[in-house]
């Protein structure tokens, strides 16, 4: 069964008006939600919409509003704000193409796929993913979504069109208050050079799934053994041996140790293994979820 679309509109380049879908492109299903619960009883713990010298209150009592002074309100229904007539409200209007490099990546938040809505939409779908592929630029406009306006970013993703809501300016913060008190270090050339070296023979592509989720594991693994009343198995982390207190030293070592690995036959293998992208992990499984 198709997932149910997000959003639905319109893509707009000049006087091009292509009908289109869109779907989160993330999935929090990975996430373990824990709940608040009164321990006594076991119940899990319900929170009430209250107002101060009312007491709680039914949704349909509620409306929205903006305070304008301590404690006054500027009262909003919620059919005034749907009437406001806005055009972005359905239109994601493509107003700026850039290079992917020119968007800082602090101000990217959630990226969506964008899918072209019914048969009609296909063709001008298919020519604007091409075009953003073929001259290697990304498509910048605005829409509203959920109430609030956004910047958006357009730019090919395989075969479709990934849109990524961006940041509004103000709510990026100057990198120069936080690191404008750095002291001004020299830096030795052999420690850059050893840096360099480091960083060079751990150099490869971004492979995501080679990541594992290490605290999501020994969560299940703890709420497993409370369902099978056992004691969990904990994994024992691997401490330092030493404090850093050279970082000359440490540099050395750590590329010594590096040139070892790569040396071992293990290492030999793991590495014609990932040349020929048969590689597998050996790390233990995670636990599977289990119903209670």
């Amino acid at each position: 069964m198709a997932p149910r679309a997000y959003w639905t509109g319109q893509l707009r380049l000049s006087l091009v008006n292509i009908p289109i879908r869109l779907y989160p492109a993330t999935s929090s299903e990975r996430r373990i939600e824990l709940h608040q619960i009164h321990e006594p009883s076991g119940k899990r713990i319900r929170y009430q919409k209250v107002a101060p010298g009312v007491g709680a209150v039914e949704n349909e009592e509620i409306t929205k509003g903006y305070e304008y002074e301590k404690g006054k309100y500027v009262l909003l229904d919620q059919k005034e704000i749907d009437e406001l007539k806005l055009q972005a409200k359905q239109t994601i209007e493509l107003v700026r193409f850039v290079d992917e490099s020119d968007i800082d990546p602090r101000y990217f938040e959630k990226p969506y796929y964008l899918l072209p809505d019914g048969d009609l939409a296909e063709e001008g779908y298919a020519v604007m993913q091409k075009a953003l592929a073929e001259t290697k630029k990304v498509g910048v406009g605005q829409f509203i979504l959920r109430g609030q306006g956004n910047i958006v970013a357009i730019k090919p993703c395989g075969r479709g069109l990934l849109l990524e809501v961006l940041r509004h300016a103000g709510e990026v913060r100057s990198a120069d208050s936080f690191f404008k008190e750095l002291p001004d270090f020299k830096v030795e050339s052999e420690a850059l050079d050893l840096a360099k070296e480091l960083i060079e023979r751990r150099a490869g592509k971004f492979e995501p799934e080679q990541f594992k989720d290490e605290y999501n594991e020994a969560m299940w693994e703890l709420i497993h053994a409370k369902l099978e009343h056992r004691a969990p198995e904990i994994l024992a982390e691997e401490q330092p041996t030493a404090k850093v207190i050279n970082i000359m030293d440490a540099l050395k070592k750590s590329v010594q140790q590096q040139g070892k690995a790569k040396g071992t036959p293990a290492a030999k293998r793991g590495a014609a293994a990932a040349r020929t992208g048969n590689g597998k992990t050996t790390s233990r499984a995670a636990p599977k979820r289990k119903s209670a």
